[in-house]
């Protein structure tokens, strides 16, 4: 069972490859590349014990030498000292131009392996293994890749598409059920930002879904992909359309900031950040109250916080200062007109601050 995703950018296109068992395949999935030998694998102390083994095997049955290094678990791999340990790693592993680094992990993993070889010899191949459901139908695809700044996070970093995206199902079976649940934040976004009857599907299917039901996530996966595919080609570096994939990720940031990334990991946030958003969209008389409900009542049903916590206006501000979709004072944000469209805007703080307080 597997199936694949075409992101189509000219000489920079490349596939997204979906199913069970494809980390035992990567090595053959991998060859048409024609890339050198020598790969750095970056992975987390958690996920190499599960999967290194078997991608090991696999690049090394078809002719790569493989060199694995760890980095922490978490938002503290997302820095310059870790970036600067990968550089390091690279000089001791032969990485050179037509080499590639590969990420096996999570968004994390992803974002500085993917920042890692966007700056190493000025640009090197990067593959994506994502091993959790938001890497899989997010992180993983587009090529934004980054590193955190003490003030702000993903200040530093660059837009970097990959050479290829092998996303194993198997993998999903070890997440923690959060984890599971914090993906299905990014799935749920989708059905509202592009299709309401994907929407609609997964209203069906939520409970299945959540039990790791393969063939549904295969489905669910692939969905997500083909519609992140279809935007980041249309508009690769966010100049435009791109920006409605930050629906819930502009107040979501700002709640993940304020909890110390400790609170809420990023898909509980994103979740929180779509109801104030929908909140918003129904006071401006743009969105449905019943389709608000819809919303709410659906991250309910999938173990999504949808209780807007309150914040006090200067830690709302302190969290946004940097955020990079403010704009001369008002924060860009996304926000529904009905289920499956979005529109962008630009919002004063006055009128988020009653939906927080």
């Amino acid at each position: 069972m597997a199936g694949r995703v075409k992101v189509n950018l000219g000489d920079r296109s490349y596939y997204i490859h979906c199913g069970v068992g494809l980390l035992a395949e990567a090595g053959r999935l991998l060859k048409p590349l024609k890339l050198a030998a020598p790969c750095l694998v970056v992975s987390n102390p958690t996920v190499a014990e599960l999967y290194w083994p078997q991608l090991e095997q696999s690049l090394r049955e078809e002719g790569w030498q493989p060199h694995l290094t760890l980095v922490p678990d978490g938002e503290e791999a997302k820095s310059l000292k870790v970036a600067a340990e990968l550089y390091d790693a690279c000089l001791a592993a032969g990485i050179e131009r037509g080499a590639a680094i590969m990420a096996l992990g999570g968004g994390v993993t992803g974002d500085v392996a993917g920042f890692v070889a966007a700056t190493w010899l000025r640009g090197i191949a990067f593959i994506q293994l994502p091993t959790t459901l938001l890497a899989q139908v997010d992180a993983s695809v587009g090529g934004k890749v980054a590193v955190n700044h003490p003030r702000g996070k993903n200040l530093i970093g660059a837009f970097y598409q990959p050479a290829a995206v092998i996303a194993d199902l198997d993998t999903l079976a070890t997440l923690p059920p959060r984890e599971m649940r914090a993906g299905l934040a990014e799935v749920i976004k989708y059905g509202v930002i592009a299709d309401a009857a994907f929407f609609e599907y997964l209203e069906e299917n939520i409970e299945k879904i959540l039990t790791g039901d393969r063939e549904l996530l295969e489905r669910v996966v692939l969905r997500c992909c083909a519609i992140k595919a279809e935007i980041v080609a249309a508009d690769e570096r966010e100049n435009d359309l791109r920006a409605i994939l930050n629906f819930g990720h502009s107040l979501g940031h700002a709640f993940e900031a304020v909890g110390g990334y400790s609170t809420y990991n990023h898909g509980e946030a994103v979740a929180l950040g779509m109801v104030a958003a929908a909140r918003l969209a129904v006071r401006r008389s743009s969105f449905s109250p019943q389709e608000s409900v819809r919303l709410v009542n659906l991250l309910q049903r999938t173990g999504l916080p949808v209780d807007l916590p309150p914040l006090k206006a200067q830690a709302l501000l302190a969290a946004l200062e940097l955020d990079k979709k403010m704009r001369h004072g008002r924060l860009r944000m996304v926000i529904p007109e009905r289920l499956g469209q979005v529109k962008i805007t630009l919002v004063a703080l006055e009128e988020i601050l009653p939906l927080i307080s």
